[in-house]
């Protein structure tokens, strides 16, 4: 059912079951659980799916080592199992992630971690050698039964240093054990929606469409051509996260303040020195003032963070300079002989943690576990079921456990579950990667190389972008190794793309891996016009606006890019010249 379909429906009949607000990951994952169900679901997201914070994320996928000090444990176990549960449903997205820790004491942070665990309030302190491995016991313990990444290992000081020499020379030993990382996380929601809908066609989802009190009902905007229909649920789920109060505000549901989200802001590092310096481990360190940082290689370049400050407006977050500051900072201490430049930075992004509302001091100690707030309906305002706290990770169960609330109230019976149901492109994954490419290359006419980063961005729903792009001209976008304008195309027809920032920030990676150029932006513009039938003026406004949320939200001015490699292409120009 598609956008004009959906928005027709409602206008003849505005009933429905269910009206889930938030099309984030935990939104997405509830729409999933119901319409499983056979439930009538509507989503509606004010933006694009996965645009908020589900699209700020750290790119991990873990159990939540530190959560052990507050005595999260219950969480930790979920999180594991639900990590693992995403590394044999999603494998296009999700894989093992060798995590080192460095560690500079031995002792330290035993008393520390008592006071915490206790309840009692206390800022960080460094967490030493026999703190750590007491963690890292505890990991192991809780995955044993379903060992699917190695255990944990210590290294003395002379081994730590021998792996990674850049790393500080004031290191007493380091700790590696297997957590997880996600490549793709906002195209994994996106694949959660697809799969749904095909399964179960009656359900329906709008991006851009604003829910908001109405005269008689729940008034959905579609905020792409203006139209305001009625929806009348029986029930709401709100899955705004740290909009969770705002949106209870604007659907007239009466509650006091639920949330106490903080920011936590990352960098995107293009440095090469630093790259080969993690030799392809995370680096789960502590900053001076005991905070908790991390960085990693990620799609060739480098992800660092993250920061950790209580925000008011979700809608007005962004990385501030002394946040990059801080997260330099802390790089410059892990790794004292390596120097971040400006330029070394290419995009940066911040996401609101969907926290419960807490007067503790310290923001790290705010629980990371989550639970629903039942609002009882007043009026025309149906009862409202709030999805508070959680991490990306738990995504699963935590849709689980809202969709089992709404069907005790709907009086409906679980019929099926997802705990072993494949994502998308995880669906039929193969054993040999290499050779499914090599097979479905030579089916579909394409190199191996082409064949292999579709496999690397679709898993094996690259089968079905290849056939696509088999059946007309596959030429690649200018100033792109990767996409292509056809591959393009596709996405538009096939991944409610609706805005040329959709395509840039969530439905591929060009912008946050500093890929983007002004040929390669307008080239991506130029095939989004004419799918969507824009005149010049709308044109002009999708890319005065998309330059400005690149500067605004992620720091990248495609002026400075453009001159950085135009740098790197004279130096190895002058390289291949002197060789």
């Amino acid at each position: 059912m598609n956008r004009i379909q959906t928005i027709a429906g409602l206008r003849e009949n505005p009933e429905v079951d269910v009206l889930v607000i938030g099309g984030g990951i935990n939104g997405i994952s509830v729409f999933r659980e119901l319409a499983l169900q056979g439930v009538d679901v509507l989503l509606a997201e004010k933006g694009d799916y996965c645009g908020g914070a589900s699209a700020a994320l750290s790119r991990m996928v873990h159990g939540g080592l530190r959560y052990l000090e507050n005595g999260e444990f219950k969480l930790v176990r979920e999180s594991l199992l639900e990590r693992d549960r995403l590394l044999k449903n999603a494998p296009h997205y999700v894989a093992p992630l060798p995590t080192t820790v460095p560690i500079f004491d031995l002792f330290s942070g035993m008393a520390n971690g008592a006071v915490r665990f206790l309840g009692l309030s206390r800022r960080p302190g460094r967490r030493g050698a026999l703190v750590i491995k007491s963690g890292l016991a505890m990991y192991d313990f809780f995955t044993a039964a379903r060992r699917l990444v190695p255990t944990h290992k210590f290294r003395s000081r002379a081994e730590t240093l021998k792996v990674w020499p850049a790393i500080n020379p004031a290191i007493r030993n380091s700790a590696t054990y297997y957590d997880a990382w996600v490549s793709h996380p906002e195209r994994l929601g996106t694949e959660m929606l697809r799969d749904t809908m095909n399964q179960k066609p009656s359900a329906r989802a709008l991006n851009y469409a604003r829910v908001s009190l109405g005269d008689a009902s729940l008034a959905l905007n579609d905020e792409l051509s203006g139209e305001t229909v009625a929806v009348k649920p029986r029930l709401v789920v709100n899955a705004t996260g740290g909009w969770i109060d705002l949106t209870n505000s604007a659907i007239g549901a009466v509650a006091p303040k639920l949330m106490g989200g903080t920011k936590g802001s990352h960098l995107i590092v293009d440095n090469r020195e630093l790259h080969d310096a993690l030799d392809g481990h995370m680096i789960y360190y502590e900053n001076e003032d005991g905070r908790i940082c991390i960085l990693f290689p990620y799609l060739g370049k480098v992800l660092v963070g993250s920061t950790d400050i209580r925000v008011d407006d979700p809608d007005r977050a962004r990385c501030e300079d002394d946040e990059r500051q801080y997260i330099r900072q802390s790089l410059s201490f892990v790794f004292p002989g390596i120097e971040i430049a400006d330029a070394d930075i290419v995009f940066q992004f911040t996401g609101v943690r969907p926290l419960p509302i807490s007067q503790d001091s310290f923001t790290g100690r705010i629980p990371r576990d989550h639970f629903c707030e039942l609002i009882e309906g007043t009026g025309i305002v149906p009862p409202t079921l709030c999805m508070i706290g959680g991490k990306w990770t738990t995504f699963r169960s935590f849709g689980e456990l809202a969709a089992d609330i709404v069907l005790e109230r709907l009086c409906r019976q679980r019929i099926v579950g997802t705990e072993n149901l494949p994502i998308g492109g995880g669906r039929h994954f193969p054993m040999a990667p290499e050779k499914w490419c090599a097979e479905r290359a030579a089916a579909h006419g394409l190199s191996l190389d082409r064949m292999r980063s579709l496999f690397e961005r679709y898993g094996t729903a690259a089968d079905a972008v290849a056939a696509y792009l088999a059946a007309g001209q596959d030429e690649l976008l200018p100033g792109s190794d990767y996409y292509s304008a056809r591959e393009i195309r596709y996405l538009i027809a096939n991944e409610y793309v609706e805005q040329l920032e959709d395509l840039l920030l969530r439905r591929t990676t060009i912008a946050i891996t500093g890929a983007l150029t002004y040929d390669l932006l307008d080239a991506v513009l130029d095939i989004l016009a004419v799918e969507k039938s824009w005149d010049a003026a709308r044109k002009a406004f999708e890319r005065a606006d998309f330059l400005a949320l690149l500067q605004r939200q992620h720091g990248v001015d495609l002026d400075q890019l453009s001159q950085k490699e135009q740098g790197r292409s004279a130096e190895c120009a002058s390289t291949r010249k002197s060789a």
